[in-house]
């Protein structure tokens, strides 16, 4: 009966595991005709779903390398019982958190204690501390105890797996081309979308599914992982086929955020050039203290004499614009309505901060309780936020969802990741360790000039890098330190 099985299906008799892999080869004929026959397309999902655990059982790392490569391609998914998800990054985050802490589990003798007291873990570990506090005196804690839950997943993944599968250059390599072919191939698809239709500006938006939330997400995510491919291009000898696609994916990234319209990644390119020279000659400190100077100095302007009054829409005249030149002249002018929009949301927050300004309303809450905070002279055409969109500026939104101690930990763990990142910069010496130290901090620091104007970090797509990218500083921070020990011991 099994010799049978075994013909029909194709197996070797001799196969050492013949009749597992006849068991799945009938699981997986089932599940298609059962799919076809039910009408539930979901069935067909069961083999690759068996098919993923089993490897993560006997090689994590493939498990971990191939989320890498859904995380571009993720798709959004509501859920019922208002559960929103990433299909299927973060399934693939969901099984690598249950396999890897098994695996901590087994193995936490031999875990390397010095990641775990490095400074930026640390920090990084307060922040997750102080929003399980938050989260107990949340507002709302159904909601932030969901946000709570996705931000742990999102921690043991994308910095302590990734910290252990991101250590050599290949593993590097790994990550360059999981995510950048993935992520070609969805660029590809949105430009070529987008000139069925003349790269219309009021088209942006249709055009960006089922990959991109929006073009501001698309945007942003191209001008955050460019670094990645600029430096990437430095691993292969010079008109190499390797080299020659790289090259090809730098332009095509470059012409997706040109047509994606999106003005805060044209900044952020900019944004990239200066803090490249930044941290070249050593100015980050004293750029990260003239940004501090000119925040309070804009933060005393606004809140002394009602001046915060003098930004204020026209309510008639501040609309949606059809074309880009007429969005640029707007947002110069204060018309802009996504601009204005985000201004009526800050002024919510300043209230909301006001009114609890040590443990704030709870994480994922802004949405739930902002209406009630409006200033309604600041009131625009799109305020009802059907689409229930968050503050627009992921600082402002820890200080409120967070309160003020939140947001000082959080800042704090930011400036650490910064001033280490160029100190280990300057310390290493190994070519192609600079650039990946550059490629991850640039990553890093245009995330947050991103999020400025934007929520970003709780995105699947641009939160893995932004996670990644300090899981590397680390690892690069600890292997400068033992290769000097190393180099001080031999001489």
């Amino acid at each position: 009966m099994l010799r049978r099985l075994h013909s029909i299906l194709a197996v070797p008799d001799d196969h050492p595991q013949g009749g597992l892999l006849s068991v799945y080869l009938l699981t997986m004929v089932g599940a298609v005709f059962g799919g076809i026959y039910l009408g539930m397309p979901a069935l067909m999902a069961i083999p690759a779903v068996v098919a993923v655990v089993w490897l993560s059982a006997m090689d994590i790392r493939k498990t971990f390398l191939l989320m890498l490569v859904s995380i571009p391609l993720s798709m959004e998914l509501d859920l019922p019982g208002g559960f929103a998800t990433d299909l299927p990054s973060e399934q693939f985050m969901w099984l690598l958190t249950l396999v890897g802490s098994g695996w901590f589990l087994r193995n936490w003798r031999t875990i390397d204690t010095q990641f775990l007291r490095h400074p930026i873990t640390l920090a990084l570990l307060a922040h997750l501390a102080w929003i399980v506090i938050t989260t107990i005196t949340s507002q709302h804690f159904y909601i932030s105890f969901k946000y709570l839950l996705a931000k742990v997943w999102y921690l043991i993944v994308l910095y302590f797996l990734a910290a252990r599968f991101l250590q050599e250059e290949r593993d590097f390599k790994n990550l360059l081309w999981c995510f950048f072919l993935p992520l070609l191939f969805a660029v590809l698809t949105v430009i070529v979308r987008h000139a069925a239709r003349g790269f219309s500006f009021e088209e942006v938006g249709y055009v960006m599914g089922p990959f991109f939330r929006n073009h501001v997400m698309y945007a942003c995510l191209l001008a955050v992982f460019l670094p990645f491919v600029w430096y990437g291009a430095y691993w292969y000898r010079r008109w190499s086929g390797r080299w020659l696609l790289l090259v090809l994916g730098i332009l095509v990234l470059l012409v997706g955020i040109n047509f994606a319209y999106t003005r805060a990644a044209y900044v952020a390119l900019v944004g990239a050039i200066g803090i490249y020279w930044v941290v070249r000659y050593r100015l980050l400190k004293a750029a990260l203290v003239a940004v501090a100077l000119g925040v309070v100095m804009f933060v005393g302007f606004v809140g002394t004499r009602d001046n915060w009054l003098q930004f204020t829409p026209n309510y008639e005249r501040t609309v949606t614009h059809k074309r880009f030149d007429r969005l640029l002249d707007a947002t110069i002018k204060l018309e802009d309505i996504s601009t204005m929009e985000r201004v009526y949301r800050w002024v919510a927050a300043s209230y909301m901060m006001q009114e609890r300004p040590y443990t704030g309303f709870g994480p994922a809450t802004f949405y739930t309780f902002y209406k009630n905070y409006t200033v309604t002279s600041f009131k625009t055409y799109v305020s009802d936020n059907p689409e229930r969109s968050g503050i627009h500026n992921y600082f402002l939104m820890v200080a409120v969802e967070q309160g003020l101690p939140g947001l000082v930990i959080f800042l704090l763990f930011c400036v650490i990741v910064m001033l280490k990142g160029e100190r280990i910069y300057h310390r290493t010496k190994e070519a192609w360790k600079r650039r990946v130290l550059l490629a991850s901090l640039l990553c890093f620091m245009l995330t947050l000039l991103l999020m400025l104007m934007n929520d970003l970090l709780e995105t699947d797509k641009i939160g893995a890098l932004f996670f990644m990218s300090t899981a590397i500083l680390v690892n690069m921070d600890l292997q400068s330190r033992d290769n000097k020990t190393l180099s001080s011991a031999s001489t």
